[in-house]
Formats: structure tokens, sequence, C-alpha cells
């Protein structure tokens, strides 16, 4: 009983976590998930839990309070149905942008929604490439946190000619991230000098690096609104690159983004289903291509649950 493994979805990723069961081999456990006649929510565990292993799966995904209220209600739901360890999997961790008071009298929300995380009774979360490393220190319980480094390097290195390949940063703080792309793939990196004049306005510089003949690929953590690879790519047409090509974790894919992304001149998008793409997006980019973090996630989970090692999922 102690060492039986279960897995739930709530409503933001359902394919995902659907995906991740086939990988383990164990069927989605049944939830239940409705709304009162005043707007509240209503959550209901339709199996024994007791001193199971269960692992909730939820991206922080557009209605973003929808779906963290969903994750908090059935991580208390399990806490009181006696489950014997209860683990939040988030894919996308959207508050992880909220790392740090850069105006005055705001919420670092990204702490907050750690705290409320253990409040409501996740034991231990596992979650993907977060936009800031440091949010790993926002939480009171253990945290696993993965990355789709490997996954989207794999699928470079299958399909593309590497030697006039190189990697991009659209500013100075995702150089660490691309570095760690451009390593993976033993490639050069170049950077973008960009100032943000706003949520969706960016103005870019200069390019810092040799991109003129080469096939570069920006590299982000997350595709929110487009404005900042739309200006990226625009800059590097402009410095010479022979195709442009956007590597990203997230496709958040918010507002206007599959529009402004359509018409940007990117050859191709490549991205993971840690957030679901609906099909009307990806009927309007034709550009985007969806990796499956899932065998990724699925061997998490059973490390976890085994008590092995995680980190050596990422060991070369």
């Amino acid at each position: 009983m102690h060492n039986e493994l279960k897995i739930f979805s709530c409503n933001s990723n359902p394919r995902l976590a659907g995906e991740i069961c086939d990988h383990l081999g164990v069927a989605p456990s049944p939830l239940r998930i409705a709304r009162f006649s005043n707007d509240n929510l209503f959550v209901q565990v339709e199996e024994n839990v007791r001193e199971r292993d269960v692992f909730v799966v939820q991206s922080f995904t557009e209605p973003v309070s929808d779906t963290i209220m969903e994750l908090l209600i059935t991580l208390d739901a399990m806490r009181s149905a006696s489950a014997g360890r209860v683990t939040a999997v988030i894919p996308y961790y959207s508050y992880a942008r909220s790392d740090k008071k850069d105006a005055p009298r705001i919420s670092i929300a990204g702490r907050l929604m750690a705290d409320l995380l253990r409040t409501a009774g996740a034991d231990r979360v596992l979650t993907m490439d977060l936009h800031a490393d440091q949010v790993h220190g926002f939480f009171s319980m253990p945290v696993d946190h993965l990355t789709a480094i490997p996954t989207l390097a794999e699928y470079f290195r299958t399909n593309h000619d590497l030697s006039r390949m190189v990697a991009v940063a659209t500013d100075a703080g995702g150089a660490k991230r691309a570095g760690r792309f451009a390593e993976k793939l033993e490639i050069p990196m170049a950077i973008i000098d960009k100032r943000r004049v706003s949520d969706t306005q960016v103005r870019q510089g200069h390019v810092v690096g040799d991109v003129a003949g080469r096939d570069a690929v920006i590299f982000e953590d997350e595709i929110a609104t487009g404005g900042t690879l739309v200006a990226t790519v625009k800059t590097l047409r402009e410095a010479g690159a022979r195709s442009v090509i956007a590597g990203a974790v997230h496709p958040v894919l918010c507002g206007p983004a599959v529009e402004k992304l359509a018409a940007s001149g990117l050859d191709s998008i490549i991205t993971t289903n840690t957030v679901a793409v609906p099909a009307a997006k990806q009927a309007g980019l034709p550009q985007l291509r969806v990796l499956s973090v899932a065998p990724l996630f699925a061997a998490a989970i059973e490390r976890i649950h085994s008590g092995a090692s995680v980190g050596a999922l990422f060991n070369s």
C-alpha cells in the first residue's frame, strides 16, 4: 500500500499527464473538479489514496489564477484523504518571473506561490526550467528542477547541421541558459544587446558574436507575447544570419503571439509540451513543432517514487 503510485491530473494539461502515465504503465487516477453556482471550485478525489505516493500534474497556464486554485484545493484534498506523500508536478511555474522586488511596493509572488503550495499540502515539487534559478530557493520543501535542454538539443543534433549553427541569447540575463544549450551541442554562442521598454515591447541593439552566414537558434525558457523573438529575428537578419530558428521550453503564446510569430520570418519554432498548445494556435503557427517531455517527467517520477537519484538523469 505504501509503495503504490497514484497520478492525478488537474485541467491545465491532461494530455501531458496521460503521456506520463503511459510511460509509467499506470492508469490516471480519477479526480472530479467542478464549480458551484457561486463559481467556487469543488474538488473530489474519487479513489482511495490513504498512505499512497501521490503526484498531481498541473501547469500554471491561462487562466492562471484558476489553475493555481485548482492545484491548491486538490493538494488539500489529498492531504485530507491521508495521502502518504503528495508531490506537485508543475511543468510550467509561471510565477517564477516574479522573483525579485524590482519596483516599489510589489509582491515577490514567486515566493508567495511556493508558500501556498506548502500550506496546501505539497510535500515536494517537481518542475521544469524555472525562469530564474534562484526561484528554487523560494521553496521550503524539496524541489526537483528538471531541464528540457537535453531534449531540445537532441532534436537539433538529429535534424540540423551543427557545423553552421550558433546559439543566441536574447539578452545578457538569458546568456547562462543559452550557454548551457550551446555547450550541450558544442556550438558557438552570441548575445543580443537588449533593452526592455515595457512588458510587450523591447529595443535591441548590436549582436555580440558572429552570426553572419550561420543558422541562428534563439534559445529561451519561454515564449510569451513573442515581442522579444520578433525583435531578435529582425536583428539577426540584419546581421546576416542565414536562417533563424527559435528554441524554447514553454510555449505560453499569450495575446497576439501566434499572429506576430507567424509573420516574423522565423524558419521554425521548436518547443515542448509543458504548456498545452490548442489546435487553433498550432494551425495558425505552421512553423511550430512541439516535443514531448513526458518521458523525462515519467523517469523523474519513477525515481522519486523509488528513492533513486533524479540528478542522475542528466549525467552524461
